[in-house]
């Protein structure tokens, strides 16, 4: 069969080192010039201030969005004391100024105050944010001078700590930030909140995401790089996804390749071993060895053909069968990680 115009046979996932002052829909253009594929989509916005991990996927392989999104993220933050914005980071309007005071500029005080951070939170998101209301952006009816009420979220900080303490010259004052947090949070409003809660005016000056989900900086590389090497950037879907995973043969193929549920006994779940440096670069040990644990009624299992991702599986327990969530045409590469 011939393959329609803007389909390029692809089917990859990519981790994109998104540079800053380019937006997230920018990448995925640039990444459907690269790979010649139409169907492009991150999985995760990043604004166009921020900069770092972005994952992208590539051809069919845009049907794991669903399960890649709703992960905990990774980033490292600027907050800049001294004034507060109409956008809560520094490409909006300064709507308040306010003096830092000396306690601000002590580490020791800042340490403790970012600790005290750690926790579940309800957080407002920003005025200028993608949420939609009544199908509605935010940050759309904001540009136009229309207000649309926001509705606070359940957020939680895993993890905070101070990276550096900046005092400029001219009196400024940056706080850099290493934050571990749930889906839905918005940097940015943690950074709005700090200076409500010091009583002195913040926001968000620069924003690094260094993990998302899985993939972290290491596993990103920049637009230019993947412009020289393509389909060589792939990575691992097994182990992006992160979900136990089995090995099929041509029978278990076709019957996942028509949508058929698998029955328990015909598939053996696998895992990762987790091998200690020494034993990972040895080219006689394997990485993978068969689950000894047996399968969750609900559990996702990713199904592989020929080394590649062919087949998302749930499993459920009262039939005790392998159903079909979301198989792939044509399967997604697993990269370097074979």
């Amino acid at each position: 069969m011939a393959k329609k115009r803007g389909e390029s046979g692809l089917s990859l996932i990519v981790g994109v080192r998104k540079p800053s002052s380019m937006s997230s829909h920018d990448v995925v253009n640039r990444c459907r010039r690269i790979f010649g594929e139409r169907r492009v989509g991150h999985t995760g916005t990043l604004d166009p201030l921020a900069a770092g991990v972005l994952p992208v996927c590539v051809g069919p392989a845009t049907r794991l969005d669903a399960y890649m999104t709703g992960h905990d993220k990774l980033y490292t933050v600027d907050v800049r004391f001294g004034s507060a914005t109409d956008t809560d980071d520094c490409t909006g309007e300064v709507l308040k100024t306010g003096e830092i005071y000396d306690d601000l500029r002590d580490e020791g005080f800042a340490s403790c105050f970012i600790s005290s951070l750690v926790g579940p939170h309800r957080q407002m998101p920003p005025l200028y944010s993608a949420i939609k209301v009544d199908g509605r952006k935010a940050c759309d009816e904001a540009r136009k001078g229309n207000i649309i009420k926001l509705e606070p979220r359940d957020i939680e900080v895993y993890s905070a700590k101070l990276v550096a303490l900046e005092n400029g010259e001219d009196g400024s004052l940056v706080w850099r930030i290493a934050f571990h947090v749930s889906k839905g949070t918005y940097i940015r409003s943690l950074a709005r909140d700090m200076g409500v809660t010091l009583g002195c005016p913040a926001h968000m000056s620069a924003l690094l995401r260094t993990k998302a989900g899985s993939i972290s900086l290491d596993d990103c590389v920049s637009l230019e790089t993947l412009e020289e090497i393509g389909v060589r950037a792939a990575l691992d879907p097994v182990t992006v996804l992160g979900y136990r995973f089995a090995f099929l043969d041509e029978a278990l193929m076709r019957a996942v390749s028509n949508g058929n549920a698998l029955r328990a006994h015909e598939v053996k779940l696998c895992e990762r071993r987790n091998l200690g440096l020494e034993a990972s670069l040895c080219a006689c040990t394997s990485g993978v060895r068969e689950s000894c644990e047996e399968p969750a009624d609900g559990e996702l299992v990713s199904m592989l053909y020929q080394n590649r991702l062919v087949s998302l599986n749930e499993y459920d327990g009262a039939s005790a069968r392998y159903k079909c969530k979301c198989n792939f045409q044509t399967g997604v590469i697993r990269g370097a990680d074979l």
